[in-house]
């Protein structure tokens, strides 16, 4: 193609990317024990993926209650900092650009995790039919189970959590990362503030969707101080996925909102996450086009895109990127073949989460070689 609007260069804050494929959040539960750190296997399978216009780390929780899945790594210890800067700098030198996704699941955790305390939450109020990945409480199998049932966060609390945000923001620039994208989607812990079937809060958290909203924005400019600078400030946002058993009562008139907040505060970007499983709602493009008429940065969309529907999200305006979730999992090389749409090889369902390298670093590259780093 001669005019490919994946291969266009985008300027981020002060970051130029080379093309429009964003590499997404994905939990892959490697990090090492005990501590939760990232590692050198980590840092391979990131860097083996450096040429995506932007990577977003994996989710990274910020304080020891934020934890929501077995061997997920953190960045609240100094030794958890310097785990991640073997991912940075290895992303870095193969010339990349990479994001912590910073990271707390609220009710979404176990009990097994948090060394026996109650998750935390908006209000008091189990997601229930919701699992959550543990290393086995018994015999040490790993596997499945329903969250705990949360306790409703004080007020001194929640400013608490707010300033854990903002040390996780610095940790992050510490550690060498371009700067953060704040996870609050998916049911975790900030949709349980902003969705009002999560908040049943009658304070000035809860009840009016200017209250729903007030969390969202206190962590997003305490992320930018954190990091010093707005432009290195990212926010996901899930509308309309109803996921992890978030669903709220006026979703379009609610999300609107929280991107009219967002570009006040004047963070870079807004990560959609677009439902992505079979049967799920479809996002009206109505809606994203409302979205764009309300928020004026770069808008990324996530949500089994393939490369056909990337461009013609770029090319109509209402999409800046797109990220590609699962390919990127079996596809180290996926920015390569989306440029000579070359087909996509599968990723094995049972790899996906804990192990060693089976299933991260050893796909091969399009050609059969293996991967490098």
């Amino acid at each position: 193609m001669k005019h490919d609007p994946l291969f266009q260069p985008l300027q981020l804050g002060a970051l130029t990317l080379p093309n429009r494929i964003v590499m997404p959040p994905m939990t892959r539960s490697r990090a090492s024990q005990p501590g939760d750190e990232a590692n050198d296997l980590m840092a391979q399978y990131y860097a083996q993926r450096a040429d995506a216009g932007l990577i977003v780390s994996e989710g990274t929780y910020i304080a020891p209650l934020g934890k929501g899945y077995a061997w997920t790594p953190g960045i609240h210890t100094a030794p958890q900092v310097e785990g991640w800067r073997k991912v940075t700098d290895a992303v870095h030198a193969r010339g990349g650009r990479i994001f912590a996704q910073l990271w707390h699941v609220g009710r979404l955790s176990h009990t097994s995790l948090l060394g026996g305390q109650q998750p935390v939450s908006s209000s008091a109020l189990q997601a229930q039919g919701v699992n959550v990945f543990i290393a086995g409480e018994n015999d040490g199998v790993p596997g499945f189970v329903q969250a705990s049932e949360p306790r409703a966060l004080g007020i001194d609390e929640i400013r608490e959590v707010v300033s854990q945000y903002r040390a996780a923001a610095r940790n992050a620039i510490e550690a060498g990362f371009d700067g953060v994208e704040l996870h609050a989607a998916n049911g975790y812990l900030v949709n349980q503030f902003i969705d009002s079937n999560a908040n049943t809060r009658t304070d000035e958290y809860g009840g009016s969707l200017e209250n729903r909203l007030r969390f969202l924005g206190e962590v997003a400019r305490a992320l930018i101080e954190g990091t010093g600078d707005a432009r290195r400030v990212g926010i996901r946002l899930a509308p309309l996925t109803t996921l992890n058993g978030c669903v709220d009562a006026d979703p379009e008139t609610t999300y609107l909102a929280a991107a009219r907040l967002l570009g006040e505060i004047g963070v870079a970007y807004i990560h959609i996450a677009e439902a992505d499983w079979d049967d799920a709602p479809h996002m009206p493009l109505e809606f994203k086009r409302r979205l764009r008429a309300a928020y004026p940065g770069v808008l990324i969309y996530a949500g089994r895109y393939t490369g056909e529907r990337a461009r013609d999200a770029i090319e109509n305006g209402w999409a800046d990127l797109i990220a590609f979730g699962r390919p990127f999992v079996a596809n180290p090389d996926l920015v390569q073949r989306l440029h000579v749409d070359a087909p996509l090889a599968q990723h094995e369902r049972e790899t996906l989460f804990g192990g060693g390298a089976k299933g991260l670093i050893d796909y091969p590259l399009l050609d059969g070689a293996a991967a490098a780093a």
